[in-house]
């Protein structure tokens, strides 16, 4: 956290008094007097501002700060409870693929044991590559998007990407043409009730949908435009978020999460050839769908490793005394 934007001092709650701020975002330890004595005050240790907001963890959690929840991350309960299948077909493709475009070197690496090892490696590693490639990118669409939500300026690094800038060129298409207006962007949202949290791309509304009712956005950047690159499991995502209890602003503070989105979002998939604005299904029923993904998830991950046992050994045969 020593990366967020967090001030130097700030008044502690308990005792009044102004105390430094840790790099982490807690109010620097104290004593304060109670009937005349020094005593440590409660609200050192206390999280400020945007420290307060809660971050995924590598294990796919959202800890609260607000109750000490530990909050499963929406992506993590797709990614345990509803395996894509086409990605299976699309990783076997793309090593295949990989292997007619590499004939030379992997004939030539078949030769050696260490070298065979090597291209082993590397041709199983294939669909990893092409995957982190895509995250990469799209994480820095998300960027863009966000800097533009918010009115912040673009990261130097991306804005003068050549790759990058179409995509910014459509995404601004998108909402002079829709005549989109945001009101949130990358939220971090909680349902305590169902024990899960997750970070929102946007809530939109545009007068030509739904009658500029509030929405659920998502902004996918994979496939192209004349192939299908949006799944239901995006509609899926959406009726989390769109279920949330709870909601982060900036500052920090939690509040209440919107209960008027629609039963309908919209997924933006902004490809650099233009891009193509999709409906998609984010109502009771699909969160209905949510909460059974979830069950299949805590299974996988709570139950499963404890449902099969060690192998049984034969019993020994004591042999009687002729």
């Amino acid at each position: 956290m020593a990366d967020l934007d967090l001030p130097d001092r700030t008044t502690c709650e308990e005792c009044g008094t102004d105390q430094a701020v840790t790099k982490t975002g807690a109010i620097r330890k104290h004593k304060t007097k109670v009937d005349g004595v020094s005593m440590p005050c409660t609200g050192g240790g206390t999280l400020v501002g945007v420290a307060r907001i809660p971050r995924r963890s590598k294990a796919g959690y959202y800890r609260c700060h607000v109750t000490g929840e530990y909050l499963r991350s929406v992506t993590t309960i797709l990614g345990k409870g509803s395996p894509k299948e086409a990605l299976v077909h699309w990783a076997g493709n793309l090593v295949a693929e990989t292997a007619l475009d590499s004939l030379p070197y992997l004939v030539r690496s078949s030769r050696r044991v260490q070298e065979r090892e090597e291209a082993y490696d590397w041709l199983r590693r294939a669909h990893t590559r092409k995957k982190d490639e895509r995250a990469d990118l799209g994480s820095a669409v998300h960027s863009l998007i966000e800097a533009h939500v918010l009115g912040a300026p673009v990261p130097e690094e991306i804005e003068n990407n050549p790759e990058l800038r179409p995509f910014l060129t459509h995404f601004h298409r998108f909402v002079d043409e829709f005549a989109v207006t945001f009101e949130a962007s990358e939220m971090v949202v909680a349902n305590y009730s169902e024990s899960y949290a997750g970070t929102l791309d946007y809530l939109l509304r545009s007068p030509y949908v739904a009658g500029g009712a509030l929405l659920m956005g998502d902004t996918k950047t994979g496939g192209e435009l004349d192939v299908k690159g949006v799944y239901p499991e995006a509609g899926v995502q959406m009726a989390a978020y769109a279920n949330a209890e709870f909601g982060w602003l900036r500052d920090g503070s939690r509040v209440p999460f919107p209960n008027d989105v629609h039963d309908v979002g919209v997924v933006l998939h902004l490809r650099p050839e233009g891009y193509r604005l999709i409906p998609v299904r984010c109502g009771r029923d699909v969160f209905d769908a949510f909460r059974h993904v979830r069950h299949v998830a805590d299974f996988h991950t709570d139950l499963a490793p404890h449902v099969v046992g060690d192998a049984l050994t034969p019993p020994t045969k004591t042999r009687k005394a002729a």
